[in-house]
Formats: C-alpha cells, sequence, structure tokens
C-alpha cells in the first residue's frame, strides 16, 4: 500500500475583509480559527487552493 505525501497548512491571518471566494477556500481547507495547523494531502488541488490564499495560509515544514 503507498504512502500519500502529506502537507501541513497553517492559518495565520485573518479572513475578515477579504473577499467572499477567499472565505470559501479557508472553509474549504478544514479551518475553523486563527493559527490552526492542518495535515492534509498532498493533491494539486489542494495546493491551488493554498496558492490562491497565499497572504493567509503558509506551508509549515
Amino acid at each position: 500500500m503507498a504512502e500519500t505525501a502529506m502537507i501541513k497548512i497553517q492559518y495565520f491571518r485573518s479572513k475578515i475583509c477579504t473577499p467572499v471566494k477567499h472565505k470559501l477556500v479557508v472553509k474549504g481547507l478544514g479551518f475553523t480559527r486563527l493559527n490552526q495547523i492542518v495535515l492534509r494531502e498532498d493533491t494539486p488541488s489542494i495546493r491551488g487552493m493554498v496558492k490562491a490564499i497565499p497572504h493567509l495560509v503558509r506551508i509549515v515544514d
């Protein structure tokens, strides 16, 4: 069974005063509070979501 690559993402800036699309991306990534770190599969769709809101989230090593 092959292991899937995972990526750690941190939500570090507030989504207040951002466009509705950005708020939906934050929610779609599974964030519920500030400074939260989530673990997601490293897929092109997740990378695209992170790329859409680089000013709100960061990739943690």
